[in-house]
């Protein structure tokens, strides 16, 4: 995480802009503001969206969630009441690879009640309580749906629709990597993070069956395979 943010660079600039616009416009309803991805870290370039998250005391106030460009710059600002984001720091979800960065690294451009250091703490709190197979029971999840994704486009290849294998190979590469990022209890910047560190970015059709093949009978090994009788899919 940062100590300071670059207000001499566009990026810099623009978070001070919103900022301030939002706190101009809604000061009595928001709470906290900050910064998360790459610009939380500190090594923000010219590709990097400007991530902005506002967090309001109350629900429908404050300004509408929106994804667009400003100055020619990504923004995605996103907005969710402090109760809210805390409750969303103590869950695990499928996709907690993706979402525990934020909660973990950000950057308060306007925090006077620590809200975010809160929400890290809560996330903390969480990942020291879980349990291994509350991570394994997540991951199966991603493996059915990196596993059916896998075994669609294979299809789809036969039938020679290329565009719409490629798409649901894209599909099941990530959530391979989700697998891969909840066994390990690894968390990814992004998308690209993911699927580049879990080495499933350039993984072609017979490779990632084999990735999803061993992934099956790591998830075996942890307590209950991934396919089973009737019986066992309401257990």
């Amino acid at each position: 995480m940062i100590d300071e943010l670059d207000a001499s660079s566009p990026r810099g600039s623009l978070a001070i802009r919103l900022r301030d616009a939002v706190q101009e416009r809604w000061s009595a309803e928001v709470q906290a503001i900050g910064l998360s991805g790459s610009m939380a870290h500190g090594d923000d370039n010219e590709s990097s969206d400007v991530n902005v998250l506002v967090v309001t005391y109350r629900p429908k106030t404050g300004p509408k969630p929106t994804l667009r460009k400003v100055d020619g710059i990504p923004v995605d600002l996103r907005v969710v009441t402090a109760e809210e984001g805390l409750g969303q720091a103590r869950q695990l979800t499928p996709r907690w690879p993706l979402l525990a960065d934020a909660y973990l690294t950000a950057f308060p451009l306007h925090d006077p009640q620590n809200w975010f250091a809160d929400r890290r703490e809560a996330h903390l709190s969480l990942l020291a309580e879980a349990r291994p197979m509350e991570f394994t029971g997540l991951a199966r999840q991603d493996w059915a749906v990196a596993n059916g994704a896998h075994t669609r486009a294979a299809r789809l290849a036969q039938w020679y629709d290329t565009d719409a294998a490629l798409i649901l190979m894209a599909e099941a590469r990530l959530h391979a990597a989700l697998v891969a990022g909840l066994l390990t209890r690894t968390h990814f910047r992004n998308t690209a993070d993911a699927v580049k560190r879990t080495g499933v970015a350039a993984a072609d059709m017979q490779e990632l069956g084999a990735i999803l093949k061993y992934q099956a009978e790591e998830l075996t090994a942890r307590g209950r395979p991934v396919d089973g009788r009737l019986g066992a899919l309401f257990d």
